[in-house]
């Protein structure tokens, strides 16, 4: 069984991937999100693997937006809880001249850079594994990855540990092309856009507070074929085949443009 993860190996994606799938999958890294997509639609892999949202920084817009062109499912939802690290050859923080990783940890450990290192340049790249790759070959420079791509990569930890959030946790998914089967404790993704009319946000949220039905998130982003129009993201409690939901997204299509279900999928503990 072969399950894409956006990659490369040791970025907390493959750590996500290795949590949910154990040694039962072969993992095979992609360079992109729009490739992990690519793959399991093309049937390359069974399942794909990409990151959703971050409890410190919030959602990761190119994975909602690539649900828009996709007609994937998603199966599983994985919570990794995430702890960076700052790795350099050397392992002494004096050593340090410019710092490499990707934009979402930097910005998690922002407040831990600004105290500690705060004249140091920080230079975007498109991986925390990449970030590790640099930094094995220059010795002025460290990254802020997992403790596993210290491993990977034989790099010194500079210091652990360094988000500024305590409880930072990613969220996440893992698609493919089939229906998740109903266990009882689900979760429901969909995505929807709505006509530009006075109340409509009050309406669409509607039948499901009427039904009991408990919504964990939703989310806006731009409708890129029209200006200032917006698709929603919304996350609940329960499974489409539940009654309350099912009724609930019946009503719901009633004022939308059009209703997209991503999947009904077990919640992560």
């Amino acid at each position: 069984m072969k399950v894409a993860f956006l990659g490369p190996k040791a970025t907390f994606s493959h750590l996500a991937a290795m949590q949910h799938f154990g040694l039962a999958a072969e993992l095979v890294p992609q360079k992109s999100i729009p490739a992990v997509f690519e793959d399991v639609e093309k049937g390359r892999a069974l399942y794909g693997v990409v990151p959703v949202e971050n409890s410190t920084e919030g959602v990761i817009s190119h994975t909602l937006d690539m649900f828009r062109e996709s007609d994937l499912k998603i199966n599983a939802e994985v919570l990794l809880e995430v702890s960076h690290f700052l790795l350099s050859r050397t392992g002494r923080l004096e050593d340090v001249k410019k710092i490499y990783s990707h934009p979402q940890p930097l910005a998690q450990c922002r407040r831990w850079l600004a105290e500690n290192l705060p004249n140091v340049p920080l230079v975007d790249v498109a991986s925390t594994t990449l970030a590790a790759q640099i930094v094995s070959e220059d010795y002025s420079a460290a990254a802020i990855a997992s403790q596993y791509a210290a491993s990977l990569y034989d790099l010194k930890v500079v210091r652990e540990r360094i988000e500024d959030q305590v409880n930072n946790v990613t969220r996440f998914l893992v698609i493919g092309s089939k229906v998740a089967e109903k266990c009882g404790n689900d979760k429901t993704s969909l995505m929807f856009s709505v006509k530009d009319e006075p109340g409509i946000l009050y309406r669409m949220l509607a039948p499901f507070a009427q039904r009991g039905v408990n919504l964990s998130k939703i989310e806006s982003r731009p409708n890129k074929t029209k200006a200032w129009e917006y698709v929603f993201f919304l996350d609940l409690v329960g499974h489409v085949a539940d009654a309350p939901v099912a009724e609930a997204v019946e009503e719901l299509k009633g004022f939308c443009q059009f209703v997209k279900i991503l999947g009904s999928y077990p919640r992560a503990k």
